[in-house]
C-alpha cells in the first residue's frame, strides 16, 4: 500500500468527505487528486472503503481507518516532541513593513501570555507566503490580500488598508484627481512589483476608469516607494498604514473612490492552540489600529 494514499484516505474518513479533507490537509492538494489517489488505494486493495453518497465508511474501510488512525493522528504530537516543545513555537511569515511596525508589538503580547512563548520569522507578500504554508514551511502568514486564496488556503480579514498616492509637498499637489484627469499623465509612477496585489488592484481600478498610468519604477518595498518619492523620483503607490508616519517632505492623496486593500492572516488546515492565540491577538490588535 502506498503511505501517502493511506494519508489522504485518513483525512478523507477523519473529515468524512472529500471536499473536507482537502480543506483541512496541512498542505495543498486538490480534490480531483484524492479522489483519483483513493480510487488507487481501493483498486489495489481491492475493497471500497467508502460509500460516496451520502458519505459512510464501509466495513473494510473502517477497519483500515481503526489501524492507521493512532500512527497519522500522533504525528503532530511526535512532530512537537521531536521539536523540543514545539507546541510553544510559531513559524510566521509577513512583509517587511509588517515585521517593523506591528509584529513587534504583537510577540511582545504573545510573550506575555503565553508563557515560553518563541518563534521563527520569514519574509514574505502572499503569493509567497501561499508557497511556504503549502510546504509547511510557516504556521500563519500576514499579507495584504487578494480575493482569492490558493486552494487549501485559509484566510481573515483583519483591517482594511487606504490605497494613496504619495507626493512631494512641494509639488504643489493637493488631491489625486489632479494627476488622473490629466489627459496623458507624464509623472512616473513608483511601485511595488507589478505581481504585488496593491499594483494589481490599483492597475485594475484604472482599467475601469479608462485610464492608463503605467509604473517608472517598480521596487522592493513600501520603504523603497516612500524613499525614491522624497527624492523626487516620482508619485509612488501605497497604502496608508496605521501609525506609520511619512517625511515630512512627502504627503499623502487619498484615492477615496478606490477599493481599499484588505489585510489578514492565512494559514493552512486547522490552526493549533497557539496559532489560534496568535490570530486572537492579531485580531485585537488590528481592532485597536482602526
Amino acid at each position: 500500500m502506498n503511505v501517502h494514499h493511506l494519508e489522504l484516505f485518513y483525512y478523507v474518513a477523519r473529515h468524512g468527505g472529500v471536499s473536507a479533507a482537502a480543506r483541512a490537509m496541512p498542505y495543498g492538494i486538490q480534490q480531483p487528486a484524492i479522489s483519483a489517489q483513493i480510487l488507487q488505494l481501493e483498486d489495489a486493495l481491492g475493497v471500497t472503503l467508502y460509500q460516496r453518497r451520502p458519505f459512510q465508511l464501509t466495513r473494510e474501510g473502517q477497519a483500515l481507518y481503526d489501524f492507521i488512525s493512532p500512527f497519522f493522528g500522533g504525528l503532530g504530537e511526535m512532530s512537537d516532541r521531536l521539536r523540543g516543545g514545539g507546541e510553544k513555537r510559531l513559524r510566521i511569515a509577513a512583509a517587511e513593513v509588517v515585521q517593523r511596525d506591528y509584529l513587534p508589538e504583537l510577540l511582545a503580547r504573545m510573550r506575555r501570555r503565553v508563557k515560553g512563548f518563541h518563534f521563527t520569522l520569514a519574509h514574505g507578500r502572499q503569493q509567497e507566503i501561499e508557497t511556504l504554508l503549502a510546504a509547511q514551511e510557516i504556521d500563519i502568514g500576514l499579507s495584504t490580500l487578494m480575493e482569492k486564496t490558493a486552494a487549501n488556503i485559509e484566510a481573515r480579514e483583519l483591517i482594511r488598508l487606504p490605497v494613496v498616492l504619495l507626493v512631494t509637498r512641494q509639488s504643489g499637489l493637493v488631491k489625486a484627481a489632479q494627476i488622473l484627469e490629466q489627459d496623458r499623465i507624464d509623472l512616473p509612477l513608483v511601485t511595488l512589483d507589478s505581481r504585488d496585489v496593491l499594483p494589481r488592484a490599483f492597475q485594475s481600478a484604472l482599467r475601469q476608469r479608462g485610464l492608463e498610468w503605467m509604473p517608472s519604477l517598480e521596487v522592493g518595498s513600501l520603504d523603497l516607494v516612500v524613499r525614491y518619492v522624497a527624492e523626487g523620483f516620482g508619485a509612488g503607490l501605497a497604502l496608508r498604514h496605521p501609525r506609520v508616519d511619512l517625511p515630512d517632505t512627502v504627503k499623502a492623496l487619498p484615492l477615496e473612490d478606490f477599493p481599499a486593500l484588505s489585510f489578514g492572516a492565512l494559514w493552512t488546515g486547522r490552526l493549533s492552540p497557539l496559532g489560534e492565540t496568535f490570530l486572537a491577538e492579531a485580531t485585537a490588535l488590528a481592532a485597536e489600529l482602526m
